[in-house]
């Protein structure tokens, strides 16, 4: 299994601090690790009779980040401006928890907001500090979130933005959507203004697809947005999990 990307180099992003490499790094070597941090939540709905297909959460995941960053109440003077603005000076973490029946209820009932795609849903909050989840989202399991494919996957349309997965690593479903997650976001601060908001206008269409084996190295080295994982769980640090490739005519 090959953990990490050597030669790779992420080209400049706008817009938000450095966050296209966040493998594991010292205070000395990064101002953002003496800020608060903060965690986006999300909760994907896993009922036991009706689970979602696995792209499907995942695609719900990624366009759940992109919502919330580009959501009035992020922005400005928006009621979330504030956590989210802490958030993203810090590193960009994201956990995802699994709900059902009245769990699922319980959260939805609390602010943020919720997306579908497919058979999935998928709730994202506003950040919350590390060891500041609310109750009801503290409660919820992490583990266990591992979802099946439902059919063959049709090829990705020119008018979505592609985040091609790593067909070296074996991670959790649970694991993959914060990945997808991340490259949505690091994608999202390197396209320019006018291609940012025809992609939010059109809906922000997107495909998760396993990257072809053979294609992954030219991937990881295109200059296009790379995810390294910081190596908290499940994968060594430094791993790359995504590259993100922007639509070929948003909005078109």
């Amino acid at each position: 299994m090959r953990a990490w990307c050597p030669g790779s180099t992420p080209s400049a992003k706008i817009g938000a601090p450095d966050a296209w490499q966040t493998g594991r790094v010292s205070s000395a070597d990064d101002p953002r690790d003496t800020l608060p941090q903060y965690v986006l939540p999300l909760v994907v709905r896993l009922e036991r009779d009706a689970p979602p297909a696995r792209t499907d959460a995942l695609e719900a995941a990624a366009r759940a980040v992109l919502v919330i960053l580009s959501d009035d109440r992020s922005l400005g003077d928006g009621e979330w401006a504030e956590a989210m603005g802490a958030w993203q000076d810090a590193r960009i973490r994201k956990v995802v928890r699994r709900a059902r029946g009245a769990e699922w209820r319980r959260a939805a009932a609390l602010p943020g907001l919720t997306v579908t795609a497919g058979t999935a849903e998928v709730r994202v909050f506003p950040p919350v500090p590390l060891d500041g989840w609310p109750g009801e989202l503290a409660k919820l399991q992490v583990s266990g979130t591992e979802l099946a494919e439902q059919g063959d996957l049709p090829p990705a349309g020119p008018e979505q933005a592609v985040l091609w997965l790593s067909p070296d690593l074996e991670m959790s479903t649970g694991k993959e959507m914060a990945q997808v997650g991340h490259g949505a976001q690091l994608l999202w601060y390197a396209l320019p203004e006018a291609a940012r908001k025809a992609w939010r206008e059109a809906g922000f269409p997107l495909a998760v697809r396993t990257a072809p084996p053979a294609r992954w190295s030219a991937l990881t080295a295109s200059g296009l947005p790379l995810v390294r994982d910081a190596g908290f769980t499940e994968i060594a640090p430094g791993s790359c999990t995504v590259v993100a490739e922007p639509p070929a005519s948003p909005g078109g």
